[in-house]
């Protein structure tokens, strides 16, 4: 009987929702926190290359949090300013080990890219590492749930590890 009833229900729903408008201003709720860092070796370059990609909603709450400042990471005439949060905030709560020296990362910039923000960061030259260890505690100063997936590539052999709040380190040997 009730699906009857919810099976057109559920049409009319996708089919509507299919042709409302959408109004990208609005800002989406997720129920989940996490954050993606990828860290991979360049052979070329002899560098370590990072990209830490972050919710732009969850990411603007945690900078006005930590520095108490008005944040928008989408307009242009803040770019400056949040430019410096950001390295900043990365600078805190992103730390790279190979071997057993810490490696100096250079903050280059972030992008937005749909309701996500995407983050660049490359190391010093360096050897190609045996054995990668990352400290990552992105969002946690907002979130008690906060996950963060942490990817390292290193000549072309990829190994993936999942932080729950309040892990926060992870070291891979290849």
């Amino acid at each position: 009987m009730w699906a009857i009833i919810y099976k057109p229900l559920l049409y009319c729903y996708i089919f509507w929702g299919a042709f409302a408008p959408v109004n990208h201003k609005t800002k989406v709720f997720h129920p989940i926190h996490v954050s993606t860092t990828n860290v991979e070796y360049n052979k070329q370059d002899g560098k370590l290359e990072v990209i830490c990609t972050i919710f732009t909603d969850d990411f603007e709450a945690a900078l006005a949090k930590q520095y108490h400042a008005k944040t928008d990471l989408s307009k242009a005439e803040m770019h400056a300013a949040m430019d410096a949060l950001v390295k900043s905030y990365l600078e805190q709560n992103l730390h790279i080990k190979t071997g057993d020296n810490a490696s100096k990362l250079n903050y280059l910039g972030f992008e937005i890219n749909r309701e996500a923000t995407d983050i660049y960061l490359e190391s010093e030259k360096t050897a190609s590492p045996k054995k990668v260890a990352v400290e990552v505690s992105l969002l946690h100063n907002l979130f008690d749930d906060q996950i963060n997936i942490v990817h390292i590539t290193v000549n072309g052999v990829r190994k993936s590890e999942k932080l729950d709040y309040p892990d926060k380190k992870i070291e891979q040997v290849f």
